[in-house]
């Protein structure tokens, strides 16, 4: 299968600090879970940061399906198909669900095709079209994941990356997390997730990476990644998964 995102041996790091990443890669295909796994201070979140143009790549390569994306704004990264959700969910609080759907759609030129997006979006989330009028800072933690999701697909991205979705959330909206994950890639939108319950990302995920000291250290199957026992004593707890 071709490679829709390729990330070869990339350093990078904060303003003038020391670097965080140092040669991290990892090869991403079409319509897939891919879920990075790895110890706090490996470098995940910064990779994410990276590839979607939130900080300078010092050294290496950023492709998406081929064509370099080195140096771009993020908002110009947006507009070739990747799109970002913070741990922060980066919404507006005191603006109403739809217009934070609206903004999801800010380098958008035709207005009306907009509005008929959120109108979708609205429709496949019911939670969203019954609170369109309220104010995204008084919804729960769940629903603003919801609407955080929701609406990168206002710009029919190509990548959504997620930084640690399920923080903070109770296990059942967890699992709805993940079940609109997996919608998003059956419909084809590639997955990018990073997540410290690696346990449970991996099995949900169709392909993980292992990211340690700012290096992947494996990439492959996640099944793969469960079974290994090495994998298993370092970042998975030393406890096989189920």
């Amino acid at each position: 299968m071709s490679k829709l995102l390729e990330v070869s041996d990339i350093t990078a790091g904060y303003g003038d600090g020391p670097s965080i990443l140092d040669g991290a890669g990892m090869e991403v295909e079409p319509g897939r879970v891919h879920c990075i796994i790895g110890p706090n201070g490996a470098g995940k979140s910064t990779l994410l940061k990276a590839i979607c143009g939130m900080l300078k790549i010092r050294k290496g390569d950023v492709r998406l399906m081929g064509e370099r994306l080195n140096g771009l704004r993020p908002d110009q990264i947006l507009r070739k198909g990747i799109a970002f959700v913070p741990q922060e969910r980066a919404l507006f609080p005191k603006m109403t669900v739809r217009e934070n759907l609206r903004m999801g759609g800010f380098t958008m030129r035709d207005k009306a095709e907009l509005e008929r997006r959120i109108n979708a979006i609205e429709e496949r989330f019911e939670i969203l079209g019954e609170r369109r009028d309220q104010h995204a800072g008084t919804m729960s933690g769940g629903q603003q994941q919801t609407l955080a999701m929701a609406r990168t697909l206002i710009n029919k991205p190509k990548i959504v990356m997620l930084d640690e979705p399920s923080l903070g959330l109770a296990p059942k909206i967890v699992q709805e997390m993940f079940g609109i994950m997996r919608m998003m890639a059956d419909e084809g939108i590639t997955i990018l997730l990073v997540e410290q319950n690696a346990q449970m990302a991996l099995r949900r995920s169709d392909w993980g990476v292992v990211l340690d000291l700012g290096r992947t250290l494996f990439q492959g199957p996640a099944g793969e990644l469960l079974s290994d026992p090495r994998i298993q004593e370092l970042y998975l707890g030393g406890k096989r998964a189920a």
